[in-house]
């Protein structure tokens, strides 16, 4: 099932500054000009290799239901500075600008566009906060998600963080989020009720707290669901009584005909604790049940435990998933590239003393380069958008900055990234579903080699200019020098 925004007005969730200056621009009767803007990263959270974009959708609902209400002119009007031009603007808005966006779930790399918008300066202006802070929020939750589901290495990793989470919106965007990076379930049910993201869910230790012994309480719940049965075993003691008290409850449901699901433990050290319960558990008989944990998880913590040998078959990561702890912020940002006149393109860029700070002017097109024989990615190219490039043949890329390192690539496949979400304002694209989401980009993470997965020092991917594009760039940086 998929969220209804219909009733959600989002409009004037803005920058006030993207009013003033779309005032402006009516003032200097250049509204219309044509503009083109790229919305890109600079830095992958925590250090790491790539991202994954997510967010698409919600851009898409946010575009599809832009209007303004009386109420909102109002408002606009109590501020004595809007013309009644641009009031009539806003009363009669439509959107006619196209956009083109790298679908949710592809991995990402620093300074590569991952959403174009082109059309009329007054509208594009306007989008930028709600564009930014959506694709921002939860790129940086796949992307979170993504490092801690490669660490399990195959275990089942569940979204645990709404009630950490930094208001509703958040809990509910990053489940959805988390879920395209690979997680295998939300404890979250509104997310499963909008997104069909799979809920998961058993006991807290207050279940446990309510009856009179933690037997009873283990009994009361195998009660209610004998076919999928997890316990709660660390309220008390889990060596001691947890766990004894679970294999009892275990071998009452197998009299009865069904069988124990798992146990989770929630405190205490975790991979001691697993290595006891998974003894205990095997000679008990119940080697197929399940050891999960939780408890202040991400994927250092997980890949400590792993490396100490816990028997642990899934974990439920919350409040360092839900915020991307480690590092909360996706420093994704929407720039002019260009402007056209009379159908000839004006190149633009902004120029800073911090070098990634530099933007890459032009309207442009983006590629990904396979190699047909291992079927990896070996590098994106930027291109400008009218360049025609025979990817049939070899291609030498380059380093942007460091333009002696060259590399010369055969025998490969070339993919374009940007695929056209509206064209004149109307919606061109089909949306996939959250499964399909999820699916591609496990496959594309896949493609990507094992040095550029690492945690820790992984491998610079190669996001490369078309000769044709640093040519502009590195001319209009010499002029303007």
């Amino acid at each position: 099932m998929k969220n209804d925004n219909k009733s959600i007005n989002l409009s004037m969730l803005a920058d006030y500054y993207e009013f003033t200056m779309a005032n402006g621009y009516i003032a200097n009767g250049v509204e219309n000009t044509e503009a083109v803007f790229d919305m890109f990263f600079r830095k992958v959270p925590d250090n790491g290799g790539f991202a994954i974009c997510a967010g698409l959708e919600q851009v898409i609902e946010y575009i599809e239901n832009l209007k303004f209400t009386d109420d909102d002119i109002e408002y606009f009007k109590s501020k004595k500075i809007f013309s009644e031009e641009f009031l009539d603007f806003l009363r009669n808005f439509k959107f006619t600008c196209d956009v083109w966006a790298v679908e949710e779930g592809t991995p990402v790399f620093p300074q590569e566009p991952i959403i174009i918008v082109k059309g009329p300066v007054k509208e594009a202006q306007i989008m930028e906060t709600m564009i930014l802070l959506t694709i921002n929020y939860q790129s940086l939750i796949a992307t979170k998600a993504s490092r801690i589901v490669r660490v399990a290495k195959g275990r089942a990793v569940s979204e645990f963080g709404s009630r950490r989470a930094q208001a509703s919106e958040a809990a509910i965007l990053g489940a959805r989020a988390a879920y395209i990076g690979g997680a295998k379930a939300t404890a979250n049910t509104i997310t499963d009720k909008f997104f069909g993201v799979p809920a998961t869910g058993t006991m807290a230790h207050s279940w446990v707290q309510m009856f009179d012994t933690e037997l009873e309480a283990f009994r009361a719940y195998a009660k209610v669901y004998p076919d999928s049965c997890v316990l709660l075993v660390d309220t008390y003691n889990t060596l001691e009584e947890g766990i004894p008290n679970a294999i009892k409850v275990f071998d009452e449901l197998r009299e009865g005909g069904h069988e124990g699901v798992g146990i989770r433990i929630d405190s205490g050290d975790l991979a001691y604790l697993s290595k006891k319960a998974r003894i205990m558990l095997d000679e008990a008989g119940y080697p197929n049940v399940k050891i999960m944990v939780s408890n202040s998880l991400d994927e250092y913590v997980i890949k400590d435990l792993l490396g100490q040998g816990a028997q642990i078959d899934g974990f439920g990561v919350g409040e360092r998933l839900i915020t991307s702890r480690s590092e909360p912020v996706f420093g994704g940002v929407y720039k002019l590239v260009s402007t056209f006149k009379d159908g000839k393109e004006i190149y633009k860029i902004k120029i800073s003393g911090d070098v990634e700070k530099i933007t890459t002017p032009g309207f442009k097109k983006l590629y990904r380069l396979y190699d047909n024989e291992t079927g990896k990615a070996l590098a994106d190219l930027v291109t400008t958008h009218d360049e025609e490039i025979d990817f049939t043949k070899d291609i030498e890329i380059f380093h942007p900055l460091y333009t002696w390192k060259k590399k010369t690539l055969s025998n490969y496949t070339a993919k374009p990234l940007l695929k056209k979400i509206f064209d004149k304002g109307k919606l061109v694209y089909n949306k996939k579903t959250i499964d399909e989401v999820q699916k591609y980009s496990l496959e594309e993470v896949d493609k990507l080699w094992d040095e550029v997965k690492r945690l820790e020092n992984p491998h610079e991917y190669y996001v490369d200019l078309s000769k044709k594009l640093w040519k502009i760039k590195n001319d209009m940086l010499n002029k303007e020098n």
